[in-house]
């Protein structure tokens, strides 16, 4: 089989390429290894529900579900896999999942050999997960297969002449809980029916996510302005928190603010390296600067600096710190595709981002609902940031916007679960 061919090709490929990239070759090791983990981990006398995620943002849409699955029903236990090393290596420690390891390849003798170790008695694929040897071991097996807040595109290859052969893989499913009607319609065309439309749970997500959220007195500091206190403040300024940026992103919201000082920044790069760190600072040149890992000082910024910027030299802050913001600036539209748009909107801020973001959902609607602002250039921006600053009650008409879109999307996880445990 043509599939089968691939696999063992892309296996190869991987085992080269591990000599050269620390990142493939920690994938590769953790898939080898996987098998001794599950050894070691499974007790042969539980029942395992498994949950599959290809990397950290299908972990945060699956998470939900486990959490409520641990609470609902304690008497199974829970397998997490990983495809990837930015999942794995943040969330290997999550103490949601009783085991947590990688997914070997997903190879006939693999699956054969871990589907033997596990012996699920039920599985959860997130999103875009279509395991080919897996899932027809899981069906000869009768284990009942779900696929949770998927979506599907016209131009996937599922749909095309092309794709037929492996298309079939979708059958192996016993339900399919999708974002959209969309994505129901398609499945429809090829003949299966088996779908509820139920949204996404990564809206159930961060919604859990803002109720646990902590404050944060650097950041809070920051804003209300040293040598202040909370029993004295100054007029709050208005805040800018930039997430997930890129250097492109950066060029265009710095650019405006370096003639509008009177906000303050809030910067979260998508890649904290020592270099992007230095191309912020200097693009930010005559400002006061501060990396949140190292303001600790109380000293008021100087009388000359002409504004004022926190940059975010560290991760697992970000979902907190846009409860700070008037504005949030979602980064990636300007290159493979903007970041999590709903992480920032469940605080009720406008949400703004680059032209990369026809394939995302949330950004459709949260344009649709007024909640969501697209920019394809500086000019864009101006635009936009100045008729905020004209009528600031924009900024809380369509932070309403943002924040209602989110509150109405949750829910999908209860629907799922009952689905999956009632039927």
């Amino acid at each position: 089989m043509i599939y089968n061919l691939i696999i063992y090709l892309y296996l190869f490929g991987v085992a080269v390429y591990s000599r050269f990239n620390e990142k493939v070759r920690k994938m590769w090791h953790g898939e080898r290894a996987a098998f001794a983990v599950l050894k070691e981990k499974v007790d042969p006398q539980a029942k395992y529900v498994w949950f599959h995620a290809a990397s950290l943002g299908e972990f945060e849409q699956g998470r939900p579900l486990m959490e409520q699955l641990r609470r609902n029903h304690p008497e199974y236990k829970i397998l997490l896999t990983f495809f990837s090393p930015s999942g794995y290596e943040v969330r290997k420690d999550y103490t949601g999942a009783d085991i947590i390891c990688y997914l070997p390849l997903d190879t006939p003798i693999n699956a054969i050999r871990f589907l033997r170790l596990v012996r699920p008695v039920m599985a959860f694929f997130i999103k875009y997960e279509f395991w080919y040897n897996y899932l027809h071991i899981l069906k000869h097996r009768k284990v009942p297969v779900y696929s949770v807040s998927s979506i599907f595109r016209p131009d996937q290859v599922f749909f095309r002449w092309y794709g037929r052969q492996y298309g079939r893989v979708l059958n192996c499913f016993t339900h399919f809980f999708v974002q959209n009607e969309l994505s129901r319609e398609l499945l429809a065309k090829i003949g299966i029916t088996c779908v509820s439309v139920t949204g996404d749970t990564r809206f159930d997500r961060v919604l859990q996510i803002k109720e646990e959220a902590k404050q944060l007195p650097v950041v809070e500091e920051f804003i209300r302005g040293r040598g202040n206190t909370a029993d004295n403040p100054p007029t709050p300024p208005k805040v800018f928190v930039a997430g997930s940026s890129w250097p492109p992103d950066e060029e265009i919201f710095i650019r405006y603010f370096r003639e509008h000082p009177e906000w303050k920044l809030v910067i979260a790069p998508h890649v904290i390296g020592e270099d992007h760190l230095n191309q912020i600072e200097q693009k930010l040149e005559g400002w006061h600067v501060e990396r949140y890992t190292a303001s600790s000082s109380q000293t008021p910024p100087p009388s000359d600096a002409l504004g004022q910027a926190l940059i975010i030299d560290c991760f697992g802050k970000l979902s907190s710190i846009y409860r700070y913001a008037d504005v949030a600036y979602i980064g990636g539209g300007f290159g493979v595709g903007i970041h999590n748009t709903v992480e920032a909107a469940v605080w009720g801020v406008p949400v703004i981002f680059g032209p990369e973001n026809k394939k995302f959902q949330e950004a459709q609607e949260l344009k649709a609902c007024g909640g969501g602002m697209e920019i394809s250039s500086f000019e864009d921006f101006a635009k936009l940031m100045d008729t905020f600053n004209a009528n600031p009650s924009k900024i809380a008409e369509a932070g309403r916007a943002a924040g209602n879109y989110v509150s109405q999307k949750a829910g999908a996880t209860s629907q799922i679960l009952h689905h999956a445990f009632n039927t």
